[in-house]
């Protein structure tokens, strides 16, 4: 079990899916008659050419460069391709993400290892295994998007910086940058993670070492050292030193004082980091001129997005939010939604029930503002009945003017459970981080679209530290229903346009 086991259990469904599903679409679809052409100019030499449609950067061409340049030898031995342009044909293209969907599923499970270090191979193993068929990232994995290189590239910088190689992260960071330019907010959450992981870090190697400073002291010495009240510890038995050592260490130990609230996190992060601010800016200043970078490209860009930016501006849509929350906690269900976790959180929600009622009003009457003024629906999103979002806000969301508000409850309830699983295993104020970032990614897409909630969904599951074997079992279950529904529906239910020809198809 391990790296090897994940890659090998990952490729056995990439190689012969990605097949089937290039022997039955062999032509490019939906997003991809962009991508694919763009990537072929680009094997033909042709760098200056550039469909304004396309929005995101050029970097999973480049990587398609290289992935093709790798092949290229051993395709044109055997007289598959007659020159370089020729294998750039949209199953190699698509093949860029099967590669790279391999490798994400050993990143996850480096992740995991590298957060649990005590968890064992086979735990880890299946949780890379179940979250590698995670339906939006597992379905574009056959397709030639931006999304599975992303995803990569952003699990890449969080596994190094994790390592506390904060260079080789920025530069992983920059990368993820240029696949997709939304992925700036998660090298900041990479970033801002390293510096609180650090000043945590250095604050414990402080806690032992003033423990170890003390245990090495003779029992006259602590006296001497305390001054008054000195006599009083003259009179104890030497055995009674590790008693003195102890009491010690629990008044200097952070650990009860430091979880007791957000705003004594956020405190003591702060000084910390404010002593530590010459060491954090040497670490972290290559995250910084990745930052400064994406400024300049943005300022002379005029716009976050490259094309169709018409399509594309910046809304304040809050609804979104709302949504990602419900379609995690959907898709962690058996984490969220079970009897024994419900068992769990009343004892805790009777204990500070006053605290709670307030929080529930506050995100109740976020919930109802959200929806009824910063709910968007795109044109893209009612008039493209390919995608299961189509049908999900004309049969659920809109299907009556109530029902967008009859949904606040389950919102509400799927934030408190992902805050709720988080905070069991993270800090406060890492929670708030992420809870940011998820913000600051999804608030501004005026288009609702699953993959969107990818990347957050990865970092929601890999920081949860459930270790219930038959919740990830009845999880990956559920993902492999769901994977082979989407499929079938993709390559043997396409369907006719009357107003447009061609072969049109479900997908996210």
């Amino acid at each position: 079990m391990g790296r090897i086991a994940v890659a090998v259990i990952v490729s056995s469904w990439v190689i012969p899916i990605s097949v089937l599903v290039n022997r039955i679409v062999p032509e490019p679809y939906m997003d991809e008659i962009f991508h694919v052409p763009q990537a072929q100019q680009y094997c033909n030499g042709n760098f200056r050419s550039w469909d304004p449609m396309i929005t995101t950067p050029p970097g999973l061409y480049y990587i398609s460069l290289a992935h093709v340049a790798s092949l290229f030898p051993g395709i044109f031995s055997v007289q598959a391709v007659s020159s370089f342009s020729d294998a750039c044909s949209p199953a190699i293209l698509r093949s860029t993400n099967a590669i790279l969907a391999v490798i994400c599923s050993v990143l996850i499970y480096e992740i995991i290892t590298q957060l649990r270090p005590s968890l064992g191979q086979r735990k880890a193993t299946l949780s890379a295994v179940v979250l590698a068929l995670y339906p939006l990232h597992w379905f574009f994995t056959f397709l030639y998007y931006t999304d599975v290189a992303s995803l990569t590239a952003v699990l890449a910088m969080y596994l190094v910086s994790l390592k506390k190689n904060y260079l080789f992260s920025a530069l992983l960071g920059s990368l993820a940058v240029f696949i997709r330019q939304t992925n700036i907010i998660w090298v900041l959450f990479v970033a801002c993670i390293g510096v609180i992981e650090c000043a945590l870090a250095c604050r414990k190697a402080n806690v032992q070492l003033d423990i170890s400073d003390l245990s090495i002291k003779p029992d006259s010495q602590l006296a001497s050292d305390k001054g008054v009240g000195s006599s009083n510890l003259r009179k104890r038995r030497p055995g009674n030193a590790v008693d003195t050592v102890n009491h010690s260490t629990q008044r200097a130990a952070p650990s009860r004082t430091y979880s007791s609230g957000l705003l004594s996190e956020i405190q003591d992060i702060v000084l910390r980091a404010w002593h530590l601010k010459w060491k954090l800016l040497v670490s972290f200043s290559p995250f910084f001129m990745v930052l400064v970078a994406f400024v300049a490209f943005v300022r002379w860009n005029g716009s976050v997005v490259l094309g169709a930016k018409e399509a594309h501006t910046v809304s304040p849509h809050f609804a979104q939010l709302m949504y990602f929350g419900l379609v995690s906690a959907l898709f962690m269900a058996p984490f969220q939604f079970s009897l024994l976790y419900t068992a769990f959180q009343f004892p805790s929600f009777w204990k500070n029930r006053l605290l709670t009622l307030f929080q529930l009003f506050m995100a109740f009457t976020a919930g109802f503002l959200s929806v009824h003024f910063f709910s968007i629906a795109h044109p893209y999103l009612l008039a493209d009945n390919r995608h299961y979002t189509f049908y999900l806000w004309r049969k659920v969301i809109n299907v009556h003017w109530s029902m967008k508000y009859l949904l606040v409850p389950l919102y509400v309830y799927s934030w408190f459970s992902i805050f709720s699983i988080l905070a069991k295993a993270r800090k406060k104020i890492w929670v708030l981080a992420y809870f940011l970032a998820c913000a600051a990614v999804l608030i501004p897409a005026p288009l609702i679209e699953f993959r969107y909630y990818t990347i957050p969904f990865f970092f929601l599951v890999l920081h949860t530290h459930v270790d219930d074997h038959r919740s990830w079992l009845l999880m990956g279950i559920i993902y492999i229903v769901i994977n082979i529904f989407t499929m079938f529906m993709f390559l043997f239910r396409p369907f006719y346009w009357s107003h447009e020809p061609g072969i049109q198809r479900f997908i996210w």
